[in-house]
């Protein structure tokens, strides 16, 4: 579990995140949501200490950040697992070498062992037999599980997702949520998932927190968000026409609510 207690952070006179609370637990998907500029990415650097938080604590399993050595933060450092926006994949390597560049990294295994670990974490992502591809060759969905496999090679106890699901189309978006969740209770993972996808926020939320201009307005699961009464809340998430159908039905069959 990750937990995060009065957390803010400001950029000259700026404050991006003021005074956020929130647990994060493991085995299930947290999302933090919001609109552009609402602090959900600058959250996030200072929990996995890209950024120091000028005030808060940041607890990793019962553990302070605040309060970790030089060696202790390099432990934690090779317990993150990162989903990146735009995959941040090396180019000029192979999906091996890729996958492998955190074991390559962080881990004294031999040759042998580590081809043994990526083989297996391709196969959990559905991506048998494209070891020796590159990049280039590869679709967008293709190009998110490599990015998937490689933060999960390490079996990391902590996974974040920066917008796993930007550029893709809706079923393929599907596919990385199912494989999202279904990897983070396999290998009971802290999982926290910055996104926009409404979709995925239906799917995967199974803890929801929303930021609005830099406070934590809402938090809840995927089955509250349909009865909040929280109009910041609604006015983001029924944007969609979709959602808002969604919301209707729901309110209809449970009109109490």
């Amino acid at each position: 579990m990750i937990e995060i207690q009065n957390i803010s952070k400001k950029f000259g006179d700026k404050v991006v995140i003021d005074d956020i609370s929130a647990q994060f637990k493991t085995g299930i998907c947290n999302l933090i949501i919001g609109s552009s500029g609402s602090g959900k990415t600058v959250l996030v650097k200072c929990i996995v200490d890209l950024l120091k938080a000028d005030k808060g604590e940041i607890i990793f399993d019962n553990t302070h950040l605040s309060s970790m050595d030089k060696e202790e933060r390099k432990d934690l450092r090779q317990n993150l697992g990162m989903l990146f926006q735009g995959n941040a994949l090396f180019d000029s390597l192979t999906v091996e070498d890729n996958v492998k560049f955190p074991l390559d990294m962080f881990s004294n295994l031999s040759i042998e062992e580590k081809k043994i670990k990526v083989n297996e974490i391709l196969a959990r992502v559905k991506l048998e037999g494209v070891n020796n591809k590159f990049p280039a060759e590869l679709s967008g969905g293709m190009k998110k599980r490599v990015g998937l496999a490689r933060a999960l090679v390490m079996k990391p106890k902590y996974l974040f997702c920066d917008e796993p699901n930007s550029g893709l189309d809706p079923q393929t978006s599907m596919v990385i949520d199912k494989l999202i969740h279904e990897l983070t209770v396999e290998f009971n993972i802290t999982t926290i998932v910055v996104t926009h996808d409404m979709n995925s926020v239906m799917e995967i939320g199974n803890h929801i927190i929303y930021l609005h201009q830099g406070k934590k307005e809402w938090e809840g699961s995927n089955k509250d968000i349909i009865y909040s009464q929280n109009k910041l809340l609604n006015d983001f998430i029924f944007a969609s026409d979709f959602l808002q159908d969604a919301k209707a039905m729901r309110m209809q069959s449970n009109p109490s609510k």
